[in-house]
């Protein structure tokens, strides 16, 4: 991905976090900007059910997220198992079967097109980023490599914080670049019998409350220098 693009998004995140901590209704605000939508949401699923809605930009936004949770059909819920949904026209007859519960129910919403994008660390997806438009259409090519990275901002900021100085160009990421991180979610998926995204989420949670880098803190579990219990707690030590 060009590295001048994610600059460019970066730095328009942060003008819209006005000086604080840049959060993931941050991303949503500068995805609608950006991808010439409506109004765009952030839902994540780490335990069992099936997603829970971490900000929305505008009343639409939290009447569709509810929609596909009620539902449990859409583009916006394929997208959490799959690739990218991007619907240009919710009224289309192949949408009407495909979704036949939840294409109407968007259109009565206010909604015509969706475009959901996973957020993926990986092989573990973590939720997804919905874009929202009332009129039918397509998003233009600069428009969806925009979304594509602002999704990959928003799985960023959740997993590893994100600092509003400008000097940070990007928030670190969790990725391929970083496989201690991946050793410790493994870990901890055994230590403490949960998903690998609620593994991924508990060892950022720790780093961010301890004021650490993510890499910093798996890199001490795969040592076995530090070890997370059911509790919510990590101690050092051995692992048994």
């Amino acid at each position: 991905m060009n590295s001048d693009r994610r600059i460019r998004l970066w730095a328009l995140v942060v003008d819209v976090a006005r000086g604080g901590m840049v959060a993931v209704e941050h991303v949503c605000a500068a995805s609608v900007a950006v991808a010439g939508v409506d109004s765009a949401a952030v839902a994540v699923t780490l335990r069992t059910t099936p997603r829970e809605v971490l900000c929305a930009s505008d009343r639409i936004a939290s009447e569709l997220e509810e929609l596909a949770l009620t539902l449990g059909e859409g583009p916006c819920v394929d997208a959490i198992t799959g690739g990218p949904e991007l619907v240009a026209d919710l009224a289309a007859p192949e949408c009407l079967a495909r979704w036949p519960a939840f294409a109407p129910a968007a259109a009565l919403a206010g909604d015509r097109a969706v475009f959901a994008l996973p957020l993926q660390v990986g092989g573990i997806r973590l939720g997804v980023l919905d874009l929202y438009r009332a009129r039918s259409g397509g998003l233009d090519g600069e428009q969806l490599a925009d979304a594509l990275v602002l999704a990959d901002t928003a799985c960023a900021v959740l997993l590893d914080g994100a600092r509003p100085d400008r000097d940070e160009r990007w928030p670190e990421q969790a990725g391929l670049q970083h496989p201690e991180v991946h050793q410790a979610t493994g870990m901890l998926t055994v230590q403490l019998g949960v998903t690998a995204a609620v593994a991924l989420i508990r060892l950022r949670a720790f780093a961010y409350s301890h004021g650490r880098r993510l890499r910093d803190v798996a890199g001490d579990v795969v040592a076995r220098r530090l070890r997370f219990d059911s509790t919510d707690d990590a101690r050092d030590g051995e692992a048994g």
